[in-house]
């Protein structure tokens, strides 16, 4: 073939390609939203059964044989324990594989398989979670959770918050809340029907966040059942007494549902009053937070995020607790997030895989 009909075939086939649609691309680190057809949505299911072959065939042809096509996949299968776990990302036609169907045939999938769990979540379809926030005194792990949800970084539906705090009525809170119509509910701590009351404001929830609930606070005479006891030295050597506020065991079972807690990684070296205080005199060099599910055994439940900040001898007490602060709201937020696009499985008695 002359070199100018090469060319000019060459030349052809370019221009065909630079006048397909970029849509129809998918780039290494693009969201995956903006590389489907609008006509397709995008559904997330998670998978936990015993171990055994053929799986994740059978998960596959489940979704391929509706026309759905799977975006990404992870699979986890512990050495020596006989299960399996897996998480998959896919995109589908809502008209060729509706959402009553699509729950059947994942239904079939774990009766084949003996599943204890299996979820199928479509964002754009299903409603978002219907989650109550439990907030203390300290607020900044609320105020960043309220203003990530107003920027749409949390899917969720925030249906109430609930304190033992009383904020006034001209606080940033308060304004806050009422400008998007979210109930505030002041439960004092020293009602002995407390978790009643909280129990039935959070009884069409669908999980719970404390975002920073369980607070020491001077131990007062009215001290219930539910309210936990912790003895510290004062500065002075006087023996103060602090409790911390933690759901009851009672609580825990009627509710039913996930509970989620954040609290911060000076725990259990430094407890009692100023923590961060006692942590930065005692020129640690590495801070952190723990998110997990709530139990019975106070901090002591499921870790589905954990991270850490490096301080130094350059930090003052206000920029450690600084850091401190905001490594607590980073944490949360990943937390809840990993939760609501169903990362998080149980694992084992007292872990977690996050996918």
């Amino acid at each position: 073939m002359p070199l100018l009909r090469r060319l000019s075939s060459s030349l052809q086939q370019v221009v065909k390609f630079t006048n397909r649609s970029f849509k129809s691309l998918k780039f290494p680190g693009e969201p995956i939203e903006s590389s489907v057809s609008p006509t397709l949505t995008h559904g997330i299911h998670v998978f936990h059964c015993p171990d055994g072959v053929g799986i994740v065939a059978k998960l596959s042809e489940c979704i391929a044989s509706r026309g759905g096509n799977i975006l990404a996949a992870d699979v986890f299968v512990p050495e020596k324990k006989n299960v399996f776990y897996s998480r998959s990302e896919f995109i589908f036609d809502p008209i060729k594989w509706p959402r009553e169907q699509m729950d059947e045939d994942f239904f079939k999938l774990s009766k084949m398989f003996n599943a204890m769990r299996s979820v199928v979540r479509v964002p754009d379809i299903d409603p978002k979670y219907k989650v109550a926030v439990l907030a203390s005194k300290q607020e900044h792990c609320l105020v960043d959770f309220l203003y990530g949800w107003q920027e749409g970084k949390l899917p969720v539906e925030i249906t109430c918050v609930i304190s033992n705090h009383d904020r006034g009525p001209n606080s940033h809170v308060i304004r806050f809340l009422e400008r998007h119509g979210i109930p505030y509910h002041y439960l004092c701590a020293k009602e002995n029907e407390r978790e009643e009351e909280l129990l039935e404001l959070v009884q069409n929830t669908d999980f719970l966040v404390l975002a920073r609930y369980m607070q020491p606070v001077p131990l007062q005479k009215e001290a219930y059942l539910g309210y936990k006891l912790l003895e510290s030295l004062s500065s002075k050597g006087s023996l103060t007494s602090y409790f911390n506020m933690i759901l009851s065991g009672k609580f825990l079972r009627s509710y039913g549902k996930d509970v989620i807690n954040i609290h911060h990684g000076l725990l259990p070296s430094f407890k009692g009053g100023k923590p961060a205080k006692q942590a930065f005199d005692a020129g640690v060099k590495l801070i952190g937070a723990t998110s997990h599910f709530v139990t019975e055994e106070l901090d002591a439940g499921p870790i589905i995020e954990q991270m850490v900040e490096r301080v130094s001898h350059r930090d003052n007490l206000r920029t450690f607790v600084q850091k401190s602060e905001d490594v607590e709201k980073q944490c949360l937020a990943k937390a809840i997030k990993s939760y609501c696009e169903l990362r998080v499985l149980p694992y084992e008695m007292n872990k977690t895989v996050v996918f």
